[in-house]
């Protein structure tokens, strides 16, 4: 008996599709002819003239190239199967799979394979990796409106990753240029006047070499025992959660403590306030996480260290100069040798850092690289809120059911 045809239909359509019909279900082999590359590991060449896809997300180069056409380009291991578009010479990795030649447009055709890998990985061999086989492409089954109508969704996507493109660009420029205004605004290594001043400080002569301790008292919390986490009550801050904290991702704590516990601690031992800092001491080195007002949280001793501040000092200045190249190279340099490298209490009291003369200065400084900071966070939630509308929108052109 032959197969039951099946359709489907996506919950937006542009206005003139909107009585188009349902897709239709294609096999992949019958839009497109699908080949893996020659070429093996040692076919790489550092500064070759043509892009070599190979299973990996980073592009390599070869001096030769297998295909000159538009084409969708497919892992043909991993743990998913993100496609590439590319269109020109390239050459291919044997363990790699590029669609060309195609009866539906191209451009389209890698949209929906994007939003299809998920599926494709679950079709996938079951190995150490998972692995793609010639026919379980050919075989894939998808769905697919009109020609016009996928070029109708094709360009409204790729107008999409052409701001997306744009606006990471932007992002971008705008961390190259604090970086290099850090690098001017704090002295280099073995000088004590940076190559810029504000000219309110230009005569204010040159910057101090300062320990962390003469600003701040270095130490730990109090041992939490592993028996006192739970799975509720005030968050519990590891090197993982603080890393996250600096870089002001999202994350969910893992560990909690009581708050029985919390206000015992408090009481005994005080807490972080307003303009310290949390370091990371343990694994990944160095990350400052500078403490805000409404934060309420304990954190585990060794791991992280507690800058507590004691002495008139610009905290948000403090937190710049700690990211400076002169301080992360101490903190590299002078971890201790262990299985785990180590950032230790005393360590970091005797790290140096380089200090203008005036509180003013500090300020000046602050106010500058925290406005430039705010522009680069907005820009960064810009390009989140465009993918999440890019993401959004492809749930909604294509039809729940697009794999089947």
């Amino acid at each position: 008996m032959p197969e039951k045809e099946k359709t489907a239909v996506p919950r937006l359509r542009f206005p003139e599709f909107r009585d188009a019909g349902p897709w239709q279900v294609k096999r992949l082999g019958n839009i497109c002819e699908i080949n893996n590359g020659s070429s093996n590991a040692q076919d790489h060449v550092d500064a070759g003239e043509y892009p070599l896809f190979d299973r990996s997300l980073t592009v390599k180069r070869s001096n030769t190239y297998l295909f000159d056409c538009e084409a969708v380009i497919i892992p043909g291991e991993g743990s998913e199967f993100p496609p590439r578009y590319y269109k020109g010479k390239f050459d291919l990795h044997q363990r790699a799979y590029a669609l060309t030649q195609f009866n539906a447009e191209g451009k389209f055709v890698f949209f929906l394979m994007d939003r299809l890998k998920a599926q494709l990985a679950e079709q996938a061999v079951k190995s150490t990796v998972l692995s793609l086989r010639m026919p379980i492409l050919e075989n894939f089954r998808i769905t697919i409106p009109s020609k016009s109508e996928q070029q109708k969704i094709a360009d409204c996507l790729s107008s999409l990753d052409d701001l997306i493109r744009a606006e990471a660009a932007r992002l971008e420029a705008l961390q190259a240029h604090k970086k290099g205004l850090m690098q001017q605004l704090f002295p280099r290594e073995g000088e004590t006047t940076p190559r810029l001043r504000f000219p309110e400080f230009r005569d204010a002569g040159p910057w101090a070499i300062k320990k962390i301790d003469d600003y701040f008292d270095v130490r730990s919390s109090k041992r939490v025992l592993q028996k006192d986490w739970q799975e509720e009550g005030v968050p519990f801050y590891r090197t993982r959660e603080l890393v996250s904290l600096s870089k002001n991702e999202p994350f969910s704590s893992e560990v909690y403590i009581s708050e029985e516990l919390f206000s015992e601690l408090a009481n005994k031992y005080g807490l972080p306030v307003e303009g310290d800092f949390l370091v990371s001491g343990v694994g990944t080195l160095g990350i400052a996480y500078q403490v805000k007002a409404g934060d309420r949280f304990y954190f585990k001793d060794g791991n992280v260290l507690w800058l507590r501040r004691k002495s008139n000092i610009n905290s948000t200045f403090f937190l710049y100069s700690f990211g400076t190249p002169f301080v992360q190279k101490q903190i590299k340099g002078n971890a201790s040798i262990s299985t785990v490298g180590t950032y230790t209490i005393e360590k970091a009291r005797k790290t140096n850092f380089a200090c203008p003369p005036t509180k003013e200065d500090q300020q000046k400084i602050a106010d500058c690289l925290a406005s430039l900071h705010v522009l680069i966070r907005a820009q960064g939630e810009k390009i989140d809120a465009l993918k999440q509308h890019k993401k959004g929108l492809m749930q909604q052109l294509f039809p729940q059911e697009i794999g089947i």
